[in-house]
């Protein structure tokens, strides 16, 4: 049996929740141990090589990572910040949108520069959008930790009469043109966007988040994983990957040690889940929680999953390099319904990403093409697991690869006969490399209608066990460090985690 100090935190998931809680709490003085159940760590920001060539999984594009931006701030507090190699997208285009009518916008970074461009395109919309553009900044600002302000507020506690409006009913107050409405809910699928459910703060924080800025990994995102893994073992922790852990043994409402399926045991002071809830409650004997708690982490509803296509193209093939997503969409009025699924309409639309690279030139290596899509395309596949898939199951998905690749032509003429070779990933993917319920992109649906059901505290019933990642309050690449921030603070005190972040940050602004 592994034996443990006073001061030593179990882990378990290594995804970017798990890491980031760690090597803050590395930072700290504790002694972490995180377990992860696949042969790589990293969670959505693993990578992986298929004939020689770099796939990201997950992590595709990051907002916050600007001087002065939250990220930045966390990721230099943190020390990896001068590692990361990243590349910031261009101030004249952070995004581009197409519709199938063939009309695309470039959207510009920047809170004026990107109302100046929607007003030149729609004029009589103008005073509405700015309307618009006034309430996200202000719903941003309700949130004290997206701006590393201290804070013991909740997310379900009062705020103003917008902050828990559905988003579409929010745009729609200020916006009567249908394709500007539309184009504002363009990042849906950056947040699992549902209309009548998704709460205008989701999509408020979101869209400030990317409009701020955005950055793209070159090489792949597996580096941040790899940055902050190393922060836990110079801290004097353990990083054990491939190990899956089994069973949590609780006694007294304490956990008092886990066990992995090599039989090893692991114990510590505190204990801290990075997993999705449903995948804890396996782990846990019945009795650990009230069947009422149980009840709720199974009943409340998942994110939209995605199906991916991977897309590695000829040498000589002259697709250009995009240094942005780029959104494109068959018809008006789909924005909304991009997590729908049925055989003729799929996908509705996709974001398509050209990762960088260190040698990046004018042209595309590669391409990942994501479409939104709920579980229960795959749900009748269900039982089956990687690499032991029905022959129905792999035709179904061939055919849903070249569904995709028919509508990136409708977008870009001529892109299939560039292509070397491509290959797709499902929901079942998802689901069985990430170990999250039905392959959620973005872990339990926020909903607007329910806030106190889809928000869940850092504690739980067992009271040395802690809670983090995107299931909990925010998602994403910015909305999960967060959340390890409040889940750290639950251990060392609200609000000094934050004031360490702040006060490192204004000290290295001036040396």
């Amino acid at each position: 049996m592994d034996k443990t100090s006073q001061h030593t935190i179990v882990l378990i998931g290594g995804g970017l929740g798990g890491l980031t809680t760690g090597a803050f709490l590395a930072k700290e003085g504790y002694a972490v141990t995180v377990l992860e159940k696949n042969p790589t760590i990293g969670g959505g920001l693993q990578c992986f090589h298929r004939r020689g060539v770099l796939f990201e999984t997950g992590m595709h594009v990051l907002g916050g990572f600007l001087p002065g931006q939250t990220l930045h701030k966390i990721c230099a507090y943190l020390g990896i910040l001068d590692e990361l190699r990243l590349r910031h997208t261009d101030a004249d285009c952070i995004d581009s949108v197409t519709f199938g009518t063939g009309e695309t916008y470039r959207l510009p970074r920047g809170r004026e520069a990107f109302e100046r461009y929607l007003a030149a395109r729609f004029p009589a919309e103008a005073e509405g959008l700015h309307r618009y553009l006034d309430t996200l900044w202000g719903l941003s600002e309700e949130v004290d930790l997206f701006y590393l302000r201290p804070s013991g507020d909740s997310l379900a506690m009062a705020h103003s009469d917008e902050f828990l409006m559905p988003a579409d009913e929010l745009i729609a107050r200020y916006v009567t043109d249908p394709a500007l409405a539309e184009l504002l809910a363009y990042m849906n699928p950056m947040y699992g966007g549902v209309a009548g459910h998704t709460p205008a703060f989701i999509h408020a924080l979101i869209n400030v988040l990317y409009i701020d800025g955005s950055s793209l990994f070159v090489d792949g995102s597996q580096q941040m994983a790899d940055a902050l893994a190393r922060v836990i073992v110079e801290g004097g922790g353990r990083v054990e990957a491939g190990d899956p852990v089994t069973a949590i043994e609780v006694e007294d409402r304490a956990v008092r040690q886990v066990v992995t399926r090599s039989g090893r045991r692991y114990e510590g002071e505190y204990y801290i889940s990075d997993i999705h809830p449903c995948a804890l409650l396996e782990l846990l004997p019945e009795k650990a929680f009230p069947k009422s708690y149980r009840e709720r982490l199974r009943a409340i509803p998942n994110s939209y999953s995605s199906f991916s296509v991977y897309i590695k193209f000829k040498p000589d093939a002259r697709q250009p390099f995009a240094n942005h997503p780029c959104y494109f969409q068959e018809r008006l009025g789909d924005v909304w319904r991009l997590g729908e699924y049925d055989d003729e309409s799929f996908p509705r639309g996709f974001m398509a990403l050209t990762p960088p690279t260190a040698r990046q030139g004018a042209w595309a290596e590669r391409m990942t093409v994501n479409c939104p899509m709920p579980f229960s395309a795959v749900a009748r596949w269900a039982d089956s697991t990687v690499g032991h898939r029905p022959a129905e199951y792999e035709a179904w998905k061939a055919r849903a690869l070249q569904k995709v690749l028919d509508k990136l032509e409708l977008w870009r003429p001529g892109i299939q006969a560039d292509i070397d070779f491509c290959f797709a990933s499902s929901p079942l993917t998802i689901r069985d490399y990430y170990g999250t319920k039905e392959g959620s992109l973005y872990g339990y649906q926020r909903d607007c209608q329910n806030i106190v059901l889809s928000q869940l505290p850092i504690a739980t019933k067992v009271r040395n066990l802690l809670l983090t990642g995107q299931n909990i309050n925010l998602h994403g690449i910015c909305g999960v460090p967060l959340t390890a921030i409040e889940t750290v603070e639950g251990i060392i005190g609200r609000g000094r985690l934050v004031q360490k972040i702040n006060d490192a940050y204004e000290r290295n602004r001036y040396l």
